[in-house]
């Protein structure tokens, strides 16, 4: 099982403008072999339910991991919590992270989690979940009225897992690019409604719709894989925020290093290298169901895959607790 890193409270961000081939550690990066992981799983629970809990096995550590994880995830929330998932190079995972994460909360969850494509040209969060609605953000935003939820409900999609999403605009050769008094109203109806939504963000980070997006942000998810082209974007995306106002957002940055083939750089470098200016880094393995592309279901996630997105979820809700924040009542 890959290990999280949290970085200490006492740090120095890295200079905003900083060249980054000239950071040692990331030329060191180039160097580091591939890495891999294995996962196991217990039997206490089908001893307890064959016979019907005449003998019921004491929990393991691994069970009480896994216990205890649920408990983070179901924390509760106080106020609102908005997070954006960003990356600057395409085809790193950052829609299927944006649907895992989804996910993960809502299967654990009773509160209400949404998640809404806010990619300006063509979004295709709603290509990875079956019957999609074909409403749009846009089309939300330019509704009659969405006072109740039912209302907002007719412009998602929804999961088995109770997830609903929000689509972005289906076709590229005639859409017109969201604008960001568009995503603010939308966010906006969401907020009566919701209480964790997840914003699904376009490549480009000079994109009118990514600022408004970036200052309602509780948190930022930033998704890169093993390769060290994506892990320089990352590193080039920590010093845009840095140098363009975000300076506040990088600390709080969780990364998650998305493991699409088997093969790239060693984990712990990454995480090494990120956790000196993130709050965590997270290592989601390959997983042959995200590979393919298309709708994803929890249960055909690998256990390790599974395990991997609930430490994700239970380290994004340790930051639910009651705080001052723009969004709390």
């Amino acid at each position: 099982m890959d290990t999280v890193f949290r970085h200490s409270d006492a740090f120095e961000l890295s200079p905003p403008r900083a060249e980054l081939n000239r950071h040692p550690a990331l030329a060191d990066l180039a160097q580091m072999p591939p890495s891999s992981g294995r996962n196991r799983s217990g039997w206490r629970r089908w001893v307890h339910r064959a016979t019907a809990g005449v003998i019921s096995p004491k929990e393991s550590a691994s069970a009480r991991e896994l216990r205890l994880l649920r408990e983070r995830v179901r924390q509760p929330a106080h106020g609102d919590y908005s997070i954006a998932v960003v990356s600057v190079k395409g085809g790193v995972g950052k829609t299927t992270t944006t649907m895992c994460l989804g996910l993960t909360f809502a299967e654990h969850r009773s509160d209400r989690v949404v998640a809404l494509d806010a990619n300006p040209d063509f979004g295709t969060l709603s290509t990875r979940v079956a019957s999609a609605n074909p409403a749009t953000l846009r089309d939300l935003v330019e509704a009659p009225t969405t006072e109740r939820y039912t209302q907002v409900r007719a412009y998602a999609s929804q999961t088995v897992n109770r997830l609903d999403i929000i689509a972005g605009e289906h076709d590229p050769s005639t859409a017109t690019a969201l604008r960001g008094e568009e995503y603010l109203a939308g966010l906006d109806i969401l907020r009566r409604h919701y209480t964790l939504s997840l914003t699904d963000c376009g490549t480009g980070l000079s994109q009118p719709v990514m600022e408004p997006i970036f200052r309602q942000a509780d948190c930022i998810i930033l998704v890169t894989t093993p390769a060290l082209d994506g892990v320089k974007s990352a590193w080039t995306t920590l010093d845009w925020l840095a140098a363009h106002g975000f300076e506040d957002l990088v600390p709080s940055t969780v990364v998650v290093v998305n493991t699409l083939t088997r093969s790239g750089l060693e984990h712990e470098r990454i995480t090494a290298l990120f956790g000196q200016r993130c709050r965590a880094v997270q290592v989601i393995p390959h997983d042959a169901h995200i590979a393919q592309g298309s709708i994803i279901d929890l249960d055909s996630l690998h256990p390790a895959t599974t395990r991997a997105y609930l430490e994700l979820a239970a380290m994004i809700a340790d930051d639910f607790a009651p705080r001052s924040g723009r969004h709390c009542s």
